[in-house]
This record gives C-alpha cells, sequence and structure tokens, in this order.
C-alpha cells in the first residue's frame, strides 16, 4: 500500500497556533514505529505542477499565494500566515493527493498521509485549506479518463463547501458529506448529498446517519473511485469538531466504510482531512489508526 508523504508537508507557524501542523509527521513516525508501514511503502512527494492548479483555481489566486501577498483580511480568512513556505507546503499536499488517487486505481488503496484541503474555493482558500485537493486531483483524473466516476466521501466533521462549489454540476462526480449542521463553515455550498447531524452527536446515532445514508448514495451512484476525507475531528475532546465520538466509534467508522469500498472492489484514495484535538498527539493518534485499518483490511483482502 503506497502512502505519499513529504517533510514540506510541515509549515512554521506562530507559538499556540491552533493547526496542529506536527501531527503529518507524528502520525507518519507512528506508522513506521508501530510496523504498520515500511520505510518503502513511504513515498517522498514533490510539488505539484502549476498548470494543474489552473484546472480549479483563479491564476491570480494561485499568484497571491505564491508571492505571499494575501493581504490581511485574506490572511484572516484563511487561517494561515502568507509566507513563501505556504506555497510550496500546499503545492506538496496537492500532488500527494492526486499521486494518491492514481495509486488507488492501480492497487485498490492509495494513502495520502494529510490531504483533505475541502474548504478551498476558485478564487480564496479559508478554514487553513489554501488548494482544493481533491478537485485538482479529480480533474487530473477526468483529462486522462474522461468518464470516470468519482465518489467524494468526506467525514471530517464540517462541511466541505469549497469542494462542494468546485464540483457542482458535474454529473460524473458525487460529492457526499456528514458533518454537524450548526458548525464552522458558516456559510455551506450544498453538494450531491449533504447529511448534517446535531452537535454533539453521539457515536451510535452518528453511524447510523453514516451507514445509512452512505450505502444508498453508493447504490445510487456506482463510482469508479472514492475519494475519502476521514477526519480526525469527530473525537469528543476535538476543538472544534462538535461530536460526541470515542476512538471505538471512529474505528467502527473506518472498519466499515474501508471495509465497504476494498470488500466492493471499489478504489479508495485516503486523505486525513482535520482534526484539533485537546491532547496535540491524539489527532495524530486517529489519523495513524485510520491508515492501520486501510493496510489490515487491504491486505486482508488480498489474502482472500
Amino acid at each position: 500500500m503506497r502512502c505519499f508523504y513529504s517533510e514540506g508537508l510541515e509549515l512554521d507557524l506562530p507559538s499556540g497556533h491552533p493547526f496542529p501542523m506536527d501531527k503529518f509527521r507524528v502520525s507518519k513516525d507512528m506508522l513506521l514505529q508501530g510496523g504498520i508501514l515500511r520505510p518503502d511503502e513511504i513515498i517522498e512527494v514533490r510539488a505539484a505542477d502549476h498548470h494543474l492548479l489552473r484546472r480549479v483555481h483563479e491564476a491570480d489566486y494561485i499568484q497571491r499565494i505564491e508571492s505571499a501577498s494575501l493581504d490581511r483580511k485574506e490572511q484572516i480568512l484563511l487561517g494561515l500566515p502568507a509566507t513563501p513556505q505556504l506555497f510550496r507546503r500546499s503545492v506538496i499536499e496537492v500532488e500527494a493527493t492526486r499521486l494518491a488517487c492514481h495509486a488507488a486505481l492501480a492497487e485498490g488503496v492509495g494513502v495520502c498521509l494529510a490531504g483533505g484541503t475541502h474548504h478551498a474555493f476558485r478564487e480564496h482558500g479559508e478554514g487553513y485549506c489554501v488548494f482544493n485537493d481533491v478537485a485538482i486531483a479529480i480533474r487530473d483524473l477526468q483529462d486522462k479518463q474522461p468518464n470516470i466516476r468519482i465518489m467524494v466521501v468526506d467525514t471530517d466533521a464540517h462541511q466541505g463547501n469549497g469542494t462542494a462549489s468546485l464540483l457542482a454540476g458535474d454529473p460524473r462526480v458525487f460529492t457526499y458529506s456528514i458533518h454537524v449542521g450548526r458548525n464552522y463553515p458558516t456559510r455551506k455550498v450544498n453538494g450531491t448529498l449533504d447529511v448534517e447531524t446535531v452537535r454533539y452527536v453521539e457515536g451510535d446515532m452518528y453511524l447510523n446517519q453514516l451507514f445509512t445514508s452512505l450505502a444508498n448514495a453508493l447504490d445510487a451512484f456506482s463510482p469508479d473511485l472514492v475519494i475519502w476525507i476521514s477526519g480526525a475531528d469527530n473525537h469528543r475532546n476535538d476543538r472544534f469538531g462538535q461530536m460526541h465520538l470515542s476512538l471505538k466509534d471512529i474505528q467502527r467508522r473506518d472498519e466499515i466504510l474501508l471495509g465497504a469500498f476494498i470488500r466492493n472492489r471499489i478504489p479508495v484514495a485516503v486523505l486525513y482531512g482535520g482534526g484539533y484535538n485537546r491532547q496535540p498527539e491524539f489527532t495524530a493518534k486517529i489519523h495513524r489508526n485510520t491508515i492501520a485499518t486501510a493496510k489490515r483490511l487491504a491486505a486482508a483482502h488480498r489474502g482472500l
């Protein structure tokens, strides 16, 4: 199982910044130290080409990110400081997601040890999301396979408003999101299917909503590829997720979803999404567990 990563995914942030930027390195180290991944399964990623960005984002916006010239209002909306390092980090993440999607199509499962920047719009970023890696990966895949059917499954606690906006009206793409209704982002954009939960939803209620609605979506659409933004912000101790799931509930989520995709031979690209646990390393642990489940289930399926 190939996993795509780079040390360039880390970004120097001001002290006390709420985004746990070290979660990418920490979760990668956990996967290696626990023997879940071998070093050769982690593929070093370079920056994405500019032409890939231009398929989704306005040229002026790309230029403002690259030149670190966002104004103060734009930086507040984004939640990240405009620095030259920000552009490089963002285009590496885009490339990691793109390659994970191609790996999934070739091998059944591909993993980006980051990704899921679902609040990025054509002309601006918000919610820590600079470029929309999912939309860029989809346009790249469609360039090579125009009729490919792709489902975005977003179980991050927040609605993927940017992704829904960028992919709206494309009958080849189904955008599914299950999220807290009264939570960030304030301005939501309708996707193909949006499932809203109550604030501080408990595990059993959440899992019932998820499994029922997603099963119906899969029956209706029959994708050739699923891009899954898993999310670690569903945990009850997350600062921003406003869900009340236990670690066991999240593991159950992962096992059922990945089991359904793998068992039914639906290629799946796994992305991290958000996570802001009050215990910093716990976010990395949740991401680690998701990738461990993907590795275990993929290996079991090959052994059948």
